[in-house]
């Protein structure tokens, strides 16, 4: 397993993975196989929300920046960059070596044409920083500029995992109109999509990029060096937890996504199975306060009164050591993630 992938996969429950490697991890043959959480349906990165498809494009594609272990953005496709005295401009050059699975190198011209096609669609970043953009264009094929109207968060916004993630795709492809999706999967990451063996339902399969160059900087949550350690990665959408847990115990498969909590007590006495909890989420339940009764804030507080989140999460969760109450917006008492 390349070590970044796991980080880059927000479950709301439990991770499984074998502790011994199986029959694919050893010898030549180097296949890890996995159980997403979601059928991939979707192979436009910009065109949807969903978490199934944001972690397709960090297979296929590559960002300009990327968070680390503590939240900070940090480069990925960009070398360097420079920001004026009065934070109105951004100006970056890209990385050397950068190549799409196409062949044709990433150009200055694939950054502006991506960005403005994402910014389409997301609407936490993206939006807000063509709304406060002066300008976004290339400088020289290596280089482009962000000239801002009013300052704005511009290496957050880059290095943002939200969904619709900021992936950088070629120029004929993200001139595409931002509201009808892309069928194609060109990117410049460090796997590719092997369209002839996709089986939407049933299996997903990506290849080790040869041309990929990684970063030199250890990996940190989605950032750092994404060295590929195996030749091919194949997600095996299993919807029957059952199945999957046969699957598991089978060495049919070496890693399972968001496993019902309900199957985690007995997969944790096998030796061979390793249970690792996806530590910071937060679960909120939100009011349509523009339709009665929630319309009355009278409505609204009557349930807070009663609401127990303990019944919440024991429900999501199972075991209380899987889970524990917070009052606050943002994830309470999270770990650092694992590198």
């Amino acid at each position: 397993m390349f070590a970044w992938f796991a980080r880059l996969i927000p479950v709301a429950g439990l991770a499984l993975l074998p502790a011994l490697p199986s029959a694919a991890q050893q010898g030549a043959a180097t296949t890890l196989r996995f159980v997403p959480h979601a059928d991939l349906s979707i192979l436009d990165p910009y065109f949807t929300g969903v978490y199934i498809t944001r972690n397709y494009g960090y297979m296929v594609y590559d960002t300009l920046f990327a968070m680390d272990g503590q939240l900070r953005p940090q480069p990925q496709m960009v070398d360097t960059w420079k920001i004026s005295d009065d934070k109105l401009t951004y100006t970056f050059t890209l990385r050397d070596s950068l190549k799409f699975h196409d062949g044709q190198p990433v150009r200055a011209a694939d950054v502006v044409a991506s960005l403005k096609r994402w910014g389409q669609r997301n609407d936490a970043y993206g939006q807000s920083l063509l709304a406060a953009a002066a300008a976004i264009e290339p400088v020289t094929d290596k280089e482009f500029r962000i000239a801002l109207k009013t300052p704005f968060p511009v290496l957050e916004a880059l290095a943002t995992l939200t969904s619709p993630t900021p992936f950088i795709l070629p120029e004929r492809l993200a001139q595409t109109d931002a509201f009808t999706q892309i069928k194609e999967a060109i990117g410049s990451g460090p796997l590719k999509f092997v369209k002839e063996e996709w089986q939407p339902g049933h299996k997903v399969v990506y290849v080790k990029t040869p041309d990929y160059v990684p970063r030199k900087e250890p990996p940190s949550w989605a950032s750092g060096g994404k060295v590929v350690k195996v030749d091919r990665v194949e997600w095996l959408y299993i919807p029957e937890a059952v199945t999957a847990a046969q699957a598991l115990d089978a060495g049919e498969v070496d890693y399972w996504e968001n496993v019902p909590s309900d199957y985690a007590p007995t997969l944790e006495r096998d030796a061979n199975v390793v249970i690792r909890s996806n530590a910071g989420t937060l679960g909120t339940v939100r009011f349509n306060q523009l339709n009665p009764p929630f319309s009355d804030i009278r409505m609204r507080q009557a349930v807070l009164m009663v609401a127990d989140q303990r019944d919440y999460l024991s429900a999501m969760a199972g075991d209380p050591k899987n889970w524990h109450t917070c009052f606050s917006f943002y994830a309470c008492d999270g770990a650092e993630p694992e590198e």
